[in-house]
């Protein structure tokens, strides 16, 4: 047996996949009932909303009873920003949008979560905002697939789904 250190187990061993912040979030019916699990960060699940006609991905920290970014911690909230920025390089990276949007609003699903949406000018609705505009146009297997594989090769850090 060797003298490691607590520090040297702690890069050795990958995070544990729920953390004790997370205990008790439950992902709300209706992120679950429209979206596809694309996998989880330090902090947030990463779904992909099941609407081909747009590029779309959410991001719902794992921390139970949180409605508002105001009621997250500092620590949690400099996460989600981080997290937000890295979703946000990959849709770029991979897709070249126009413009990509980023929202907070939760009217309808009360849990925290942030839409990051790659938008074209071709898209349908452009320049307007997405919501209840066209109805979903649900991925395909394959394109659900192919959009996940995307995901990961430019997401290195996420991991699998539950």
């Amino acid at each position: 047996m060797t003298d490691e250190t607590a520090a040297d187990r702690s890069q050795a061993v990958p995070a544990p996949l729920c953390s004790p912040a997370s205990r008790g979030f439950v992902l709300h019916e209706r992120l679950q009932a429209d979206t596809i699990p694309i996998g989880r960060l330090a902090l947030s699940r990463l779904l992909l909303m099941n609407d081909a006609t747009y590029p779309w991905l959410i991001l719902v920290p794992q921390r139970p009873d949180v409605h508002e970014i105001i009621d997250l911690d500092a620590a949690d909230r400099a996460t989600l920003m981080e997290e937000i920025v890295e979703i946000s390089r990959a849709l770029a990276a991979m897709l070249h949008p126009d413009k990509l949007n980023v929202a907070a609003i939760g009217n309808l699903v009360p849990q925290l979560h942030v839409h990051v949406v790659a938008r074209f000018r071709s898209d349908p609705v452009w320049p307007a905002p997405i919501w209840g505009r066209t109805p979903p146009r649900p991925y395909s297997p394959a394109a659900g697939a192919e959009m996940r594989a995307q995901l990961s090769r430019h997401l290195p850090s996420v991991l699998p789904a539950d």
